[in-house]
């Protein structure tokens, strides 16, 4: 077996150089633990991007690959399989949708909701061919694909790769003046959109402006795209984080955590109207849709009903939100978040940086990642109990009280 130098100097050898991972190299996980090389345990409390909600290596997941692997992986979409019929209606009845858009990954799912918006712009709207436009919040996240950057407001992933995809247009997020502003120009398709912005740095709207999101969307004639890839599947304390103001968008897209982080499988959910206008030909994956992603997609949501992780989510996000809220310590900022999808912001002039309290964290055994250098998401997985909580929660103070 390699040692975690080892595998951590092959990397940085002969891989890109396009990730700076934090120093641990993990060789094994289940539930909500992790174990690297020499064996050290590890609490997870970034979770693979909320990757793996249903906790590492879920044995019910597991084993819904495991069968389906023996069985049959990939036909592409050249053929039918017997699993994608039921795995769509299977999740269409879930999040109450006509019809489902299999595809692998979380930027993919965002792809396709692009097409799908600018396609219904064009046939129902009456849109000019060629003019639609799509709207997205400033500080948005979704991929870093040359569509998803296009969008993006952040040059880390953005500077000296145009140029970029026309017909994209930004407004703030979290002001829905300057939404209605934009909306109402005729051209605009659709408005995409996390509900939490979760790269930015969980950064949770006000209450209602997602209602707003939704009665400006219905007002102007436009698509409500609601980006879940990260914040859907239990994360924030209910199904969707959208439930939380009781709203339904016209196109949802889903990833990370619909295959329990066991393979890539993302899914793109819409009514007829949206999704019969795109035909044969014009858009799909060889590996979307396939049998072993149907299968485990399947099981991964049956796990989040059967084990009530929303609402797990939901009650042990308030414990560590007030907890970490009582902490007296001058360079935290601000402590935010919903259900278990949570951030603690440092201030920028502190005399530490969230990198330095991570490899701290690192050390104790508990494994966080900061964003945008002042930002630590917290998002373990929703298997997660109380007192694991809780004990997750110690550690975290007693770092934070040695830097203050």
């Amino acid at each position: 077996m390699l040692s975690s130098q080892d595998a951590i100097d092959l990397e940085n050898t002969f891989g890109a150089k396009n990730y700076k991972p934090l120093p641990v190299v993990i060789s094994r996980g289940s539930g909500i633990y992790v174990w690297d090389a020499e064996g050290k345990r590890y609490f997870d409390f970034l979770s693979a991007y909320s990757a793996v909600n249903q906790g590492h290596c879920h044995p019910k997941i597991v084993n819904a690959l495991c069968e389906q692997a023996k069985q049959l992986t990939l036909t592409s979409r050249a053929f039918y399989n017997d699993i994608l019929g039921s795995y769509a209606q299977f999740i269409c009845q879930y999040f109450g949708y006509d019809r489902v858009l299999p595809m692998n990954t979380g930027v993919e799912g965002g792809e396709t909701a692009v097409k799908l918006c600018r396609r219904w712009g064009y046939d129902k709207k009456g849109i000019p061919d060629g003019k639609a436009k799509v709207v997205f919040a400033e500080g948005n996240f979704w991929g870093r694909t040359l569509a998803a950057i296009s969008s993006s407001t952040d040059q880390t992933c953005k500077a000296r790769f145009g140029p970029y995809m026309p017909g994209f247009e930004l407004v703030p997020y979290n002001d829905t003046e300057a939404l209605d502003r934009a909306l109402s120009d005729e051209s605009v398709a659709g408005f995409m959109v996390e509900p939490i912005q979760g790269e930015a740095g969980v950064k949770v709207p006000d209450d209602g402006y997602l209602k707003a999101v939704r009665e400006l969307c219905s007002k102007h004639n436009v698509l409500f795209i609601a980006d879940e890839v990260q914040t859907g599947l239990a994360r924030t304390g209910k199904r969707l984080a959208c439930d939380h103001e009781n709203v339904k968008p016209d196109i949802l897209i889903l990833g990370k955590a619909l295959s329990g982080g066991l393979m890539p499988v993302s899914a793109v959910l819409a009514d007829d109207e949206i999704m019969l206008g795109i035909q044969p030909g014009e858009h799909g994956s060889t590996y979307g849709g396939n049998p072993l992603a149907c299968k485990v997609a399947m099981a991964a949501l049956e796990v989040i009903e059967e084990e009530n992780l929303a609402e797990n989510s939901q009650s042990l996000g308030e414990i560590f939100r007030d907890e970490l809220s009582e902490i007296q310590i001058s360079w935290i900022r601000e402590v935010r978040g919903k259900g278990l999808l949570n951030a603690v912001e440092v201030e920028p002039d502190a005399n530490v940086s969230a990198w330095d309290l991570c490899l701290a964290l690192r050390d104790a055994g508990l494994l966080a990642k900061p964003t945008h250098d002042t930002i630590i998401r917290f998002a373990p997985p929703l298997v997660i109990s109380e007192d694991e909580l809780r004990e997750g929660l110690s550690i975290i103070k007693k770092v934070f009280t040695q830097f203050a």
